[in-house]
């Protein structure tokens, strides 16, 4: 399932995803006080998710588990980037900022969908 990688920092996805949520905690150091519990929370869970479900998928025991796992993980990229377009039209973020943190976002869905485009097909190869 995992091939030759050692454990799941090797995973170019997860250090993608990991360098994301390490952007999007500097981002919103700046949000207005009253956001501290509101979207700035968030908008950090929704960023912690994505490599954190990569790396849970990566120690689960079953290929279906690891699928699973990164479907979490993609389910949180999308949550995260209607969160970065709700900060930006909220004047939370400078456009060139927000422009730079949706483009990382956009590659790590990018880099999300293909392990999980094969794993599925591996999982259909298996069963058939």
């Amino acid at each position: 399932m995992t091939g030759m990688l050692k454990n799941y920092r090797e995973l170019k996805v997860w250090q993608k995803s990991y360098k994301l949520c390490l952007d999007i905690y500097h981002a919103t150091e700046g949000f207005p006080k009253e956001e501290r519990y509101g979207l700035s929370q968030q908008i950090r869970r929704a960023a912690v998710s994505v490599p954190s479900n990569i790396a849970e998928g990566y120690g689960r025991r079953t290929t279906q588990q690891y699928i699973h796992a990164l479907y979490l993980a993609y389910g949180s990229l999308c949550e995260l980037e209607t969160q970065l377009m709700l900060c930006h039209d909220l004047k939370y973020l400078e456009s060139i900022k927000h422009k730079n943190l949706h483009m990382s976002l956009k590659e790590t869905e990018r880099m999300l969908k293909a392990p999980i485009k094969s794993l599925e097909a591996l999982e259909k190869s298996r069963s058939s």
